[in-house]
């Protein structure tokens, strides 16, 4: 049976440090949009305090999180127990892109360890926490991490990892323009003298 929380206690939060997996969900305010749902693994999440959680976002082949979160913010996560007593955790909030360039990133990067190909930080304000049963969640035990994202990352060159960045994170596959998308085309621009 779902149990509904304001905030993270501190047996959720416990919880969620054991995980070495999570999932982000999105969606795009169009109705004709694409629901956005994505895996997420290394030690890219922190809990910043029972109502604040954020992690170190790594350039990959979309970035339909961060569109879709600076067109409408709704964000919700999930943990799912694999091994150990059932259960499955979800985070539902409003999320919030932080590019490289601002304060805020300033604040929050040095609760992360650096990772090649870090392109921004999503931070979450949590403003409801379920529990549910997790019972037909399979046992899964958890080897080691792949190591592919991060050389795939380290290999490319600086001039490389932004034209990558360019042409598969600048925008949603619904067509949204990203916070990084609109990075990248002002900086593309010619400087007005």
């Amino acid at each position: 049976m779902a149990k509904y929380f304001p905030e993270m206690s501190p047996e959720h939060q416990n919880f969620i440090k054991k995980q070495h997996l999570f999932f982000i969900a999105t969606a795009p305010l169009d109705a004709a949009g694409h629901v956005n749902l994505s895996p997420k693994g290394y030690d890219t999440l922190r809990i910043l305090s029972s109502t604040e959680i954020a992690y170190l976002d790594l350039t990959g082949s979309g970035n339909e999180t961060s569109g879709h979160t600076s067109e409408n913010t709704r964000i919700t996560f999930m943990f799912c127990a694999f091994e150990g007593p059932p259960m499955i955790l979800r985070l539902y909030g409003s999320g919030k892109v932080i590019l490289p360039e601002s304060e805020e990133w300033d604040r929050l990067i040095g609760h992360f360890e650096m990772m090649p190909g870090a392109r921004q930080i999503i931070l979450a304000k949590i403003h409801k926490v379920q529990t549910s049963c997790g019972y037909s969640v399979p046992f899964m035990t958890y080897t080691s991490e792949r190591e592919t994202l991060n050389r795939s990352n380290m290999k490319k060159g600086e001039a490389e990892l932004e034209n990558y960045l360019r042409e598969k994170n600048s925008s949603t596959i619904d067509g949204i323009l990203t916070p990084l998308g609109k990075k990248l085309s002002n900086d593309s621009r010619p400087n007005k003298q």
